[in-house]
């Protein structure tokens, strides 16, 4: 007969209690972790902004001024205008640097956003430019001008084509490319203002924001009309939503914007007024 031999001493068990301690000091620590990281991103604000110069100013700003002052950022590149508050209404960004006031205030009045504007930085001039001719007397009766399709932009460029009198201006009412006195019957190409420097080559007379003839090479000694910068309200911000326009990040950021150290960049990296102070 075969004796089955003893399976050994019962084998010992971590009581119940002990076992959900662990569990709880693993997740107390992982929190704590995720925490600290999540306050470390929190005070790393991330800004959007187009190429030029928006982005090339915060970056000075980011390697220079910013370190001085302990305040760090992310920069966030890029060229689709509708994107840009977009993003910041949606809790995507922080903060943006790309606009004027009348755009601003047209985003805000069609989309409802709830976002805050900090005072002026900059004015990029809005201007004309042609690889067909060398000057605005130059252009024909039927010229093909290329246009932004945008409600704020496109009246600003036709009050730059009006400086010159190739349009006259409604005495009220909307501004656009359908309101406006055509003596010469210039025939208007609405396109996205991201396009407008690449029509150049296609049309009679191509009107582009700084940033775009800025990005596409272009400069003001190129152009055939410039707007002024006297009296202008076309100064570049940045904006924040309503919610966080306290948020000390942001507000270090306004007031690196409008440093001297920041102006003077602004002078010497574009001294023939590309881009101009609004400051």
């Amino acid at each position: 007969m075969t004796t089955t031999p003893p399976a050994g001493p019962p084998t010992r068990r971590t009581p119940l209690y002990l076992a959900l301690a662990a569990i709880a000091a693993v997740v107390v620590a992982v929190a704590g972790f995720l925490w600290l990281g999540g306050e470390d991103k929190k005070d790393r604000i991330t800004v959007a902004a187009t190429q030029v110069p928006h982005a090339e100013i915060l970056e000075f700003i980011k390697n220079g001024p910013a370190k001085e002052a302990g305040l760090d950022f992310d920069v966030r590149v890029f060229d689709d205008y509708s994107l840009g508050n977009r993003w910041l209404a949606e809790n995507d960004i922080d903060a943006n640097y790309f606009q004027h006031k009348p755009y601003f205030d047209e985003q805000v009045a069609d989309f409802g956003y709830r976002l805050h504007a900090f005072p002026g930085v900059h004015i990029e001039p809005y201007a004309a430019f042609s690889d067909k001719f060398t000057s605005v007397e130059q252009l024909p009766d039927g010229a093909r001008i290329s246009i932004t399709d945008d409600g704020s932009n496109q009246a600003r460029a036709l009050a730059l084509l009006q400086t010159k009198g190739l349009v006259t201006l409604p005495a009220d009412g909307p501004v656009n490319v359908k309101t406006v006195g055509n003596p010469k019957n210039l025939r208007f190409i609405e396109a996205a203002p991201d396009l407008q420097a690449k029509a150049v080559p296609d049309v009679d007379l191509a009107i582009l924001n700084g940033n775009y003839f800025l990005d596409a090479g272009y400069t003001l000694a190129d152009a055939l009309i410039v707007e002024s910068t006297d009296d202008n309200p076309y100064a570049n911000f940045l904006a924040s939503r309503e919610d966080n326009q306290g948020d000390p990040s942001i507000v270090k950021l306004d007031e690196l914007l409008h440093s001297p150290q920041t102006k003077e960049f602004i002078e010497q990296r574009w001294p023939g007024g590309d881009v101009y102070p609004a400051f």
